[in-house]
């Protein structure tokens, strides 16, 4: 086939033998099989962001660090400058979160370079050497969706007590090798600590799959695995091999309403005097 031209230095500089074929082309990035060597490894070339299609990146983004000052300044600018490092940054944070989720003992893509926006890792196999299905491309038994719906909250909880939600999970970007569920595509990878959508985003994930896994496993549907696995992390009480039940006692209590609003006036009360006490002082 012919080499696309993002793949190109990467053949000049001996980094890959040869492109052997594309395997997918996604929202955010295209992914081509390659040869490396005696390997055969994936290339992942992000797609620039006048090309992707990918939701609002700011919700996935906050509470990302920014460690260069003057990076993070002119990234809120939106300067030409800055829009260049935010790209740069949303193309290395997939980089980022495989290095930190394959030392958490979460089953990703072992990740070997990055370079120019070209992504070179582990390619995931079958029993055949052949490209791994994903997730939803298989039928499954009762007994074999419990099993990978059970196996893939175990690495949602590894991957939050990493530090990172994955943010758009779902039966499309798991792939299954002979070992079991293989966790893909984490470019918008989101801080658990940092970011305040995370709850949501990781309810959103959870969801999805016991969703997915319902209609093999229809018990799974009236499962809680989110809210469960998010109050243990917000009590501290979360480890890696936590023991989940899939149920959680959601509080049925009525807002106490006039509490509320007396906490509202309180706080306009001293947001007045902060502004009366800033112009005494002017």
């Amino acid at each position: 086939m012919k080499t696309p031209k993002r793949l190109q230095p990467l053949l000049a500089d001996g980094l890959i033998d040869q492109v052997v074929r594309q395997l997918k082309s996604g929202k955010e990035a295209s992914v081509f099989l390659v040869q490396c060597g005696e390997e055969l490894r994936c290339a992942k070339v992000y797609k620039e962001a006048n090309q992707r299609g990918f939701r609002s990146q700011t919700q996935y983004q906050e509470g990302r660090q920014v460690r260069n000052s003057r990076r993070g300044r002119a990234m809120q600018k939106r300067s030409r400058y800055g829009r260049e490092e935010q790209e740069a940054a949303w193309q290395s944070a997939e980089v980022d979160a495989l290095y930190r989720l394959a030392e958490a003992g979460v089953r990703v893509p072992r990740p070997y370079s990055f370079i120019d926006g070209v992504l070179l890792m582990e390619l995931v196999t079958d029993a055949d050497g052949d490209v791994a299905p994903r997730l939803d491309d298989l039928r499954l038994e009762p007994a074999q969706a419990r099993d990978f719906h059970a196996r893939l909250m175990q690495e949602v909880v590894r991957m939050l007590c990493a530090g990172l939600i994955h943010g758009d999970l779902s039966e499309y970007n798991v792939l299954v090798d002979p070992q079991g569920p293989v966790i893909i595509d984490l470019p918008q990878a989101v801080d658990a600590a940092g970011n305040n959508h995370a709850p949501r985003m990781l309810l959103r994930d959870v969801d999805r799959l016991s969703a997915w896994f319902a209609q093999w496993a229809p018990e799974l549907a009236q499962t809680d695995y989110g809210r469960e696995i998010w109050a243990l992390y917000e009590a501290a009480d979360l480890s890696p091999e936590q023991p989940l039940t899939g149920r959680f006692q959601r509080d049925e209590r009525p807002a106490d309403v006039d509490e509320v609003l007396r906490e509202i006036d309180a706080a306009r009360e001293e947001a007045l005097e902060a502004r009366l006490r800033a112009m005494e002082v002017d």
